[in-house]
């Protein structure tokens, strides 16, 4: 098949047996699309975007689906020209279809489904209408925050209408509050993490039968983790079901997407006339991103990335370092990000300090790290992969690869922490730091992900 322009709309019915899109060359770049075959007896249509229609602005696209007091606050955050996945999904969403939402990070695909939700949801009623399921409270919190800000009060001309009320239900929260506020007076909107919602709707105090709308954020590294997989299946099937909602998925990267396409009927996730918006297939990360690695041996990667940071002189940069492994916590070593974060405190003067974002901090302290980071520029963020997933800095202009990703998808979300800034050309870089051995990862995340690494020397 070839790729389609950003107008057109290829029909698929499926196979179990089904052929990729690109046979890969790992000697060179080369990539060869492939036809594909169909047929499962529903039809599925996927949308590729390689363009998009910079005439149509998101008030026209929004006109008659959106609130006008919605739109306009939009418009007041910046908010004026959609972005290639929302001109592309946000018809298919306004009709009631279910879509999967497969775009780069930093597209768009939050807005895209929270004008949707807004779209549908009635808050003159009081009742739960729409579930927004996120795999980390920092992704909640950015989402609640991008929801509330797009739902705030009507202006006086407008002032009959009633608020819609967002709740953030998320782990590390006050669930006893919330206990109370779902038992007084139901929220409109309701962001979640699993843990915390599937308590709720074990102890009866959350109900889903009057869910509108049911988006599941990060779609694919919930699938992947082992803690909150069938949890989230039993959302899907036992708690809800697919005939009553409209359920969207959203990720920036789906390994095997026809699979889990399939997966999604089969297992009646979704209906079975489920959209794939795929947008950027041939570009998975933004064109602004330019990629470079250093090689060295393990005892110079801390002198390596000194001599970086003062030769870039970034603006604000995030530094990713691997987690710390069990052996090393049952010896009572000290994490490799404390170590990294003493060593850059006490040699690297241009900031004044550095930030650390990890999983064994409370959540208080992750809160309290993030609110610090969103107050201004110049910073400097050491962070294991939870900050790869939904946290935006969008003053975020270099990310520094310290332990090189575990794979390509951990690649490509580290990556998408710079380049956020909506419609901006300013190059960002990513940077791995490596040792000869891992240089043949690095080059399989190159075939992988469609990107090409430059060679530094010091």
């Amino acid at each position: 098949m070839a790729y389609l322009s950003a107008t057109q709309v290829y029909t698929l019915s499926w196979t179990s047996s089904f052929n990729p899109n690109f046979t890969y060359r790992t000697s060179k770049l080369l990539f060869y699309p492939k036809p594909l075959r169909a047929s499962f007896s529903s039809s599925n249509v996927e949308t590729r975007t390689e363009m998009k229609d910079s005439s149509t602005t998101l008030r026209e696209l929004c006109y008659g689906h959106v609130h006008e007091h919605v739109i306009r606050r939009a418009e007041e955050v910046g908010y004026v020209i959609p972005t290639e996945v929302q001109l592309q999904a946000l018809p298919f969403l306004f009709s009631g279809r279910d879509c999967v939402l497969h775009a780069q990070t930093g597209s768009g695909k939050t807005l895209a489904y929270l004008l949707q939700v807004l779209s549908v949801v009635d808050s003159q009623r009081s009742a739960v209408q729409a579930l927004i399921v996120v795999p980390t409270r920092e992704l909640g919190m950015q989402v609640t925050k991008v929801a509330r800000t797009l739902a705030a009060n009507p202006s006086e001309r407008e002032s009959g209408l009633k608020s819609c009320t967002v709740m953030a239900l998320l782990d590390g929260g006050m669930l006893k509050r919330h206990r109370s506020w779902l038992k007084a007076e139901p929220p409109t909107i309701v962001v979640a993490t699993i843990g915390s919602l599937c308590q709720m709707i074990e102890k009866h105090i959350l109900k889903l039968d009057t869910c509108q709308v049911l988006v599941v954020d990060e779609v694919d590294f919930m699938f992947n983790s082992s803690k909150e997989v069938s949890s989230l299946k039993r959302l899907l099937t036992s708690y809800s079901s697919s005939k009553n909602r409209q359920t969207i998925f959203a990720s920036a990267s789906i390994p095997q997407h026809r699979r889990f396409l399939y997966d999604c009927m089969q297992q009646k996730w979704t209906r079975a006339d489920v959209v794939h918006i795929h947008v950027n297939s041939v570009e998975p990360m933004p064109s602004c991103l330019h990629h470079r690695f250093v090689v060295c041996n393990r005892r110079e990667k801390n002198p390596m990335l000194l001599s970086l940071l003062q030769t870039d002189s970034p603006e604000s940069a995030i530094i990713f370092v691997s987690e710390q492994s069990e052996k090393s916590k049952k010896t009572g070593s000290a994490p490799p990000t404390t170590l990294l974060v003493d060593f850059l405190r006490s040699s690297f003067g241009r900031f004044s300090d550095v930030s650390l974002l990890e999983e064994d901090m409370n959540f208080n302290q992750r809160a309290a790290s993030l609110s610090e980071l969103r107050g201004g520029g110049g910073y400097l963020l050491v962070a294991t992969d939870i900050a790869a997933r939904g946290v935006d800095l969008p003053e975020t202009t270099h990310i520094y690869n310290f332990d090189i990703p575990k794979d390509a998808v951990n690649y490509l979300h580290r990556a998408g922490r710079t380049g956020r800034k909506p419609f901006s050309d300013k190059k960002c870089f990513v940077t791995s730091i490596i040792t000869l051995e891992e240089r043949f990862v690095l080059q399989r995340f190159e075939n992988e992900l469609m990107f090409c690494c430059e060679q530094l020397f010091f």
